[in-house]
């Protein structure tokens, strides 16, 4: 609900890239100089990143950011179970194979499985780690059969055949008039729970109204006999092994945290992992949320909810962050400033916040991700998701620098001038959209998502607005930014130089992506299904539609090509306005028609003819539609038992760092 998920996200706006499913030449590029670029598949590109502040910390500190890391990488296993309740045995068998093989590596056959694998090691499943689809192989059962045989790799003929079949064809298919839970193939309930029995199994449950737990957050449920039972994930319990070994690596960092509320944060969180206490969670996230001081943080736990068809059940994952310092003051100006950009909204007078709490939003360098921030990874983070403890106690945003550094010194295409307007639109987006990007991120996670409250006696967005819910909070998000990109506000607190023309190319960008250039991500006939993809296309349509009398934006044919050219900023800035209002009434009514209505009506169907010549048109680029990360190494130089010292180095290769952590941190297998 709080987290922008890359590339996902806001990045999309300047760095989209095409499918290509050609064989490269070569899997991986070895490291000379440093390069950002590990290698490309399908529609995959892996990057890497540095570690930009490493240097600047003591050895203490280094030590938290080790143990952190460690107890993150930890808990791999569980997102790949949490995906699918097979991908654990198939990537066993998998890497069994590419391992073992002896047999003939030119092979178009085999080249194809490693695609695959390579595949289904960066979307921690056999599911495709954006469009929900599952990944089917360019070989096929006969071929796997002989390499099984060739290996001596066995795996249950059941368990195979869904890599082929039609079997569990979508992770999460929240499509109309489905049962959304049957329907997902993601293994947060049993096989046989049904969407009525999981919400009124949830709806039962009694919660303090004024601090509600997070119910469902970190379990399965599933049945027993014919009834619903939870099993939760805790020591002893379901990942028991891999979260005892979270624990460990926890206790080592709560042993060398730089402030005793650091500290005690990690003590209540090794307490949750033991217990699976929901209080114990909140416990933690409160006293997360004010540990503010000290030049090392973290993200971790069973977070966000969108691989839940019905919001409830968290995703395992772990970032571990050192702060970007000269970055994160500037964006103090921004969060000092929060009342005022609530008090000036056009929101509702109602449904406007008295007191924004305690947002704070800092710039800060990743120094290990796992679990479903890895290897696709978020650009900026807002938590805790919990809304009282928000409301009551604050919550952090932070934007991940060296991500979107590492993006966007990766390399370069001609994607804008194919897709812009005209020479103005791509000379404004070349010197200004980088910062629109970073400021729009910034306004979405500090202003957007803190903005707001839902009427007293209404029940939260995802009992109200239920499978529509965190598109619907995320296109509430990106209004409220969109709208005051466009304000002197921001070069009155030194934000920008220019409000106008950064205001431009953001909306130029905005608009660029959500009717045309994120049409890449999709094949030709699919509906948009990602919930982030969604909110931008129905922003994007229904001020398109509202502005038609006017001509705020003009659907443009050139040289047989579709453009959207904004003809009136000011007009576009009222109808973004018009739309946050209308979007904040539907959270804080719980208005589930009106949200499933500009869903449905906006944000899911796509237009097939425009979506055939934007196929066409990006046909010549052959960069990879989405990318993702390995992570730095980070090894520690002993002295006997102690550890005096790290060495940081670059993984050479994609596979090396995959097979390794199968290997290294296998706790479930």
């Amino acid at each position: 609900m709080k987290y922008l998920k890359i590339a996902s996200i806001v990045l999309a706006t300047t760095a989209l890239i095409s499918c290509n499913d050609q064989v490269p030449e070569t899997m991986e590029a070895p490291v000379t100089e440093f390069s950002y670029d590990v290698t490309e598949f399908a529609d995959i590109g892996v990057l890497r990143y540095k570690i930009p502040g490493w240097d600047e910390l003591n050895l203490q500190q280094q030590k938290l950011v080790y143990y952190l890391t460690q107890a993150g990488l930890s808990g791999r296993d569980i997102i790949w179970d949490q995906n699918y309740r097979h991908n654990l045995e198939l990537r066993k068998g998998l890497e069994s194979i590419y391992t073992n093989y002896q047999g003939d590596k030119n092979d178009v056959d085999w080249k194809e499985f490693e695609i695959y694998l390579h595949r289904v090691w960066f979307a921690n499943g056999i599911h495709h780690h954006y469009s929900m689809d599952k990944m089917k192989p360019g070989f096929n059962e006969q071929y796997f059969k002989n390499l099984m045989n060739q290996t001596d790799v066995s795996i249950d003929e059941q368990v195979w055949m869904v890599m082929f079949n039609d079997q569990d064809a979508k992770k999460v298919d929240k499509a109309k008039g489905k049962d959304i839970v049957l329907a997902s193939a993601v293994n947060f309930y049993g096989p046989d729970v049904t969407e009525d029995e999981a919400r009124a199994y949830y709806k039962s449950i009694s919660v303090d109204p004024k601090e509600p737990i997070e119910v469902g957050l970190n379990s399965q449920l599933v049945k027993e006999n014919g009834v619903l039972v939870e099993k939760p994930y805790k020591s002893g319990g379901l990942y028991g092994p891999a979260m005892d070994q979270m624990i460990y690596w926890l206790q080592k960092a709560q042993a060398v945290a730089e402030t005793d509320q650091q500290a005690k944060a990690l003590g209540l969180l090794v307490e949750y992992y033991q217990t699976g206490d929901l209080q114990k969670w909140d416990e933690y996230a409160i006293v997360w949320s004010k540990s503010t001081d000290g030049a090392v943080d973290w993200i971790t736990g069973f977070v966000e909810v969108y691989n839940d068809p019905i919001a409830y059940k968290g995703s395992y994952e772990t970032i571990v962050q050192i702060k970007d310092f000269d970055m994160s003051r500037k964006m103090e100006v921004l969060s000092a400033n929060a009342q005022w950009f609530e008090d000036n909204s056009p929101l509702m007078a109602e449904h406007k916040k008295k007191k924004v709490t305690g947002v704070s939003y800092k710039t800060v360098n990743v120094a290990g991700e796992a679990g479903d921030a890895s290897p696709a990874t978020p650009i900026g983070v807002n938590l805790p998701n919990n809304v009282w403890i928000r409301e009551v106690h604050g919550s952090k945003s932070v934007s991940l620098g060296n991500i979107i550094e590492a993006y966007g010194s990766s390399g370069s295409s001609g994607r804008l001038e194919e897709f812009a307007f005209d020479e103005e639109e791509i000379a404004l987006e070349k010197e200004y959209g980088a910062l629109a990007d970073k400021l729009h991120t910034a306004l979405h996670e500090v202003v957007g998502h803190a903005s707001g409250q839902i009427n007293e006696g209404v029940a939260t967005p995802k009992e109200t607005l239920k499978s529509y819910k965190s598109t619907i909070e995320e296109g509430r998000a990106d209004l409220f930014g969109l709208y005051y990109l466009m304000d002197p506000k921001l070069e009155e607190l030194g934000l920008v130089k220019d409000w106008q023309k950064t205001g431009t190319a953001a909306y130029d960008g905005y608009i660029r992506n959500g009717l045309i250039s994120q049409l890449v991500r999709l094949e030709l006939g699919q509906d948009v299904e990602e919930d982030h993809m969604r909110n931008r296309q129905w922003v994007s349509a229904w001020v398109y539609e509202k502005g038609l009398e006017d001509n705020v934006i003009e659907k443009v044919t050139k040289d047989g090509n579709t453009y959207y050219d904004i003809k009136d900023y000011v007009k576009l800035r009222e109808l973004f306005g018009q739309l946050l209002r209308e979007t904040q009434r539907i959270t804080s009514e719980g208005d589930f028609e009106a949200a499933q209505a500009l869903v449905e009506d906006y944000g899911v169907k796509v237009d097939q003819d425009l979506h055939s010549e934007v196929l066409k048109r990006n046909s010549q680029f052959k960069t990879p539609a989405y990318r993702g990360f390995v992570n730095p190494m980070i090894t520690p130089v002993m002295e006997g038992d102690e550890i005096k010292s790290f060495t940081i180095e670059q993984p050479e290769t994609f596979a090396d760092q995959m097979l390794m952590y199968s290997e290294k941190y296998g706790h479930l297998d």
